[in-house]
């Protein structure tokens, strides 16, 4: 006899005087396996965005010295495609169509993938200090 709980327990119908784990006792031992085994090929990815380059690139690095100090696997920073947005108005609201203003707002982007995330890696992340100017986006793939 195993020290299991006996109301999981039963006996074997083919082989009598054998008592065997319950069904339902070997499929959780499996949902356990595989949640363990999907945790262990989780991927956080981390997307920031802001309008200034130097506030990103600071926040960036902040960010992937914090995750090596937990240990964690850090791909990144990739930079990504800038975002320009141009805007173009007439300087006289009646005439003098041909004197215009063009506006331009860039939004600077960054992608930052940390392999194998525990839980001292999101206990960091959370503690981490970043500028009000920078977006940050995390999601678990």
């Amino acid at each position: 006899m195993t020290d299991e709980n006996p109301a999981f327990l039963w006996k074997s119908q083919e082989t009598p005087g054998i008592v065997v784990q319950s069904p339902l006792v070997a499929h959780i031992k499996k949902c356990e396996k595989e949640a363990a085994f999907f945790m262990a090929n989780q991927v956080m990815r981390i997307t920031l965005k802001a309008y200034d380059h130097e506030l990103i690139d600071q926040a960036a690095k902040d960010i992937v010295e914090a995750v090596k100090s937990s240990g964690a696997k850090v791909s990144g920073p990739v930079p990504m495609p800038t975002k320009v947005e141009k805007v173009t108005i007439l300087r006289a609201v009646h005439k003098y169509k041909d004197s215009r203003e063009q506006f331009e707002q860039r939004t600077h982007k960054r992608l930052i993938d940390v392999a194998q995330p525990n839980q001292k890696t999101i206990d960091v992340l959370r503690k981490i200090d970043i500028s009000a100017g920078v977006y940050v986006d995390m999601r678990m793939k």
